[in-house]
């Protein structure tokens, strides 16, 4: 073990082909008493944590996570990605925070992930687990431990990086029993004059000791329970639910018990004692008989269930927040490609009775799928045939694959077996998925039965992710159609504007702006209409036709306000609009605001002092068909900057609005002396980068010249 006190594994100590990311590992467990942990490896060339070395637990229970994707909504993704100490403490807080790792593991522990990185680098992350009974917070010695074995790590990836040595995956480690021959035997002996059944599994589940009591009660010789799972030798314990019951008392350190039927009718009951290098079972035969019974199964062969289970749940409910066709398919590639094994991956739907490639992973050529894109469906491929038929096609070998379909033999991609597996939903196919193996593959009656069931959770949420793309598409396309494309060229007058949906719901709004010529001086209008669906946005478009009327016949400011507010109540619509609209003479240096319910503009002096403008104002417009408007007359010399904005600038999650408005204007105070098009790009920048925003932002940046 590692001195842990060390600065970190210095590389004269730590050849390469030692296992350093494990000892630190194992080291940091023990100094802060959690049972498992692993380490993780950022990719930056696929921006992906790649887990790298693990302990205390078996590889397959983190199976879903072994490759995460850095913006993934995982403990280390987020320790990762926002440089800090991301602590769960226990099953209720991990439900509610992260989902998809609780439906996997519904079992009671607690988790810290912290960040493996300097000051400059972000490397990785690591993660350590404790027992549901660990306290609700960590404590100062554990936090302590944790950030210096991320330091430690963090020195080695540092100098291996400048050596040029990646740092490669490390088998999981294994407790290291002390010596004990004597002991031992005695305990076997012991453990034999015992009138019920005793096992020992190790981490992985594989029977390492079992006295002759449990062989009479399970009905095998104890050879045959020596090196393998009993769910593995014993068809009547090849159940989903017992392996639950194993993954629980193994996560959680928790004893934990089941009652199961060995046919023909005897009914045994298993208790699990768990520690941080395996099980003790204890096997007797139960007291009561349970109601009803468990059916039997086939142990078969192919992936273990324990995978196949994790990944499925795991997929299933990452799917459930799938928006867009893009993030069905990156999910499929993170959450099933490392699951069995293959290489690549194609998804491929159907219209206009033609094929068509909805995307891909893993091909080092795209354009050996993209040929396939537009490919009528009369023609002679597996992937139309599994789309056509719904039937599935597994092609152990390249040989089989192009025996059947020759086309194949002019569409070489590298990959050595392949699986097309119809995607169905309401009965009908909808596309096809395709994996690629490198190497020749046998698919199993399980795997095949587990590909094509997933392929049904697919195709539903891959339906949902069209219907969701196409909703999106024309919402962009009547929001652009409703916004000006371009805003006049004005003599003496800069402008810039800009537009940004929000990232929750359709992406369109009431939000708009607009600039138009009015004699030798210009008129300019933003607004929000209340709302962000088609509505709003048909809405916003007629409020903004009336105020190019309005102003083409002439009227004043407040008069263009009094109109279309009384439009709006006219159409009896129950929503109401903010609004701010003004005559800018560019020649006498000066600009008539009006302006209802809206948020005030920003005005920087030529000098760079910013400024709220205290606009006088009317209600929102659409509320009382008799409100008025006054103006406001604001001096606005050559030099300065006016911003109208919506309130989706300022109104930010957790900050407070007069704070959030005078950062906007410490902003503009710093860049307003540049061209506007800049100043309008580091004013929305804050915004841009928020996640989940559910208002639109609209901007109109106007400067005399």
């Amino acid at each position: 073990m590692p001195d842990r006190d060390a600065p970190g594994p210095r590389p004269d100590r730590a050849p390469p082909h030692q296992a350093v990311l494990s000892r630190v590992l194992t080291g940091l467990l023990d100094d802060v008493q959690a049972h498992s942990g692993a380490v993780y490896v950022l990719d930056p060339a696929e921006n992906v944590l790649v887990m790298t070395a693990i302990a205390g637990l078996p590889r397959v229970f983190a199976a879903p996570w072994e490759r995460v994707g850095i913006a993934a909504p995982i403990p280390v993704a987020d320790a990762t990605r926002e440089r800090r100490l991301v602590w769960v403490g226990g099953e209720e807080e991990m439900a509610g925070r992260y989902p998809r790792i609780a439906v996997v593991l519904p079992y009671p522990f607690a988790l810290a992930a912290l960040p493996v990185a300097t000051a400059d680098t972000v490397y990785g992350a690591i993660y350590a687990t404790w027992p549901g009974s660990h306290p609700a917070d960590l404590s100062r010695h554990e936090r302590e431990r944790l950030t210096a074995a991320c330091d430690r790590l963090a020195e080695y990836m540092e100098w291996a990086a400048g050596q040029g040595r990646p740092v490669l995956p490390e088998p999981g480690v294994r407790p290291v029993e002390p010596p004990g021959e004597v002991r031992a035997a005695e305990a076997a002996r012991m453990a034999a004059r015992l009138p019920y059944g005793l096992c020992a599994l190790d981490l992985d589940g594989r029977v390492e000791y079992a006295n002759q009591a449990s062989a009479d009660l399970l009905g095998v010789p104890v050879e045959r329970l020596l090196g393998t799972p009993p769910w593995v030798t014993l068809p009547w314990l090849n159940d989903p639910m017992y392996e639950d019951r194993y993954r629980a008392a193994l996560l959680s350190q928790q004893i934990t018990s089941f009652v199961a039927l060995r046919p023909p009718g005897d009914w045994l009951s298993f208790r699990l004692y768990p520690s941080t290098t395996g099980l003790s079972v204890r096997i007797t035969r139960a007291r009561a008989t349970p109601r009803g019974g468990k059916p039997q199964r086939d142990a078969g062969e192919g992936p273990g269930r324990l995978v196949t289970i994790s990944h499925v749940l795991s997929l299933a409910s990452a799917l459930t927040e799938a928006v867009g066709v893009r993030d069905v398919i990156d999910l499929v590639a993170d959450e099933i490609m490392p699951a069995v094994g293959s290489r690549t991956l194609a998804m491929l739907g159907s219209s206009g009775g033609r094929l068509h490639v909805l995307g891909q992973r893993g091909y080092e050529d795209p354009s050996v799928v993209d040929r396939f894109d537009g490919m009528p469906l009369t023609a002679q491929t597996p992937g139309v045939r599994a789309l056509l038929t719904g039937v599935p096609g597994f092609y152990e070998s390249r040989g089989q694959l192009e025996r059947l379909y020759p086309i194949r033999y002019a569409t070489p991609d590298g990959m050595a077996a392949w699986a097309y597996l119809p995607l169905v939903a309401s009965g009908r196919a909808v596309g096809t998925w395709v994996l690629g193996y490198a190497e020749e593959h046998t698919f199993t009656a399980e795997e095949r039965a587990v590909l094509t069931s997933v392929g049904g959770l697919i195709a539903q949420a891959l339906e949902r992710a069209r219907l969701y793309d196409a909703k999106h598409r024309l919402a962009h396309g009547l929001q652009e159609a409703l916004l000006p494309h371009t805003l006049p060229d004005l003599p003496g007058l800069e402008v810039a504007a800009r537009y940004l949906p929000g990232t929750q719901g359709m992406d369109i709004g009431g939000d708009f702006y607009d600039l138009l010529p009015v004699g030798t001086a210009a008129a300019a209008v933003i607004g929000d209409v209340q709302g962000h669906n088609v509505t709003a946005a048909g809405l916003m478009g007629q409020v903004r036709t009336a105020v190019r009327a309005y102003t083409a016949v002439g009227q004043t400011p407040g008069r263009v306000m009094e109109s279309t507010n009384r439009l709006l109540v006219d159409l009896a619509t129950e929503r109401f609009a903010s609004c701010i609209y003004l005559h800018l003479d560019t020649a006498r240096g000066r600009a008539l605001l009006a302006r209802a319910g809206h948020p005030q503009p920003l005005l920087r002096d030529p000098d760079g002092r910013v400024r709220t403008l205290d606009l006088a104002g009317g209600p929102l417009l659409g509320i009382d068909a008799d409100a008025v408007y006054p103006t406001t007359e604001v001096p606005l010399p050559p030099g300065s900057v006016l911003a109208l904005y919506t309130d989706g600038l300022i109104e930010i999650a957790g900050v407070d609005l007069d704070e959030s408005v005078a950062a906007v204007a410490d902003r503009l105070a710093d860049v307003g002396g540049r061209p506007l098009e800049e100043v309008a790009d580091s004013l929305v920048r804050h915004v841009q980068e928020t996640q989940g925003r559910s208002d639109d932002v609209a901007l109109l940046l106007l400067r005399p010249e």
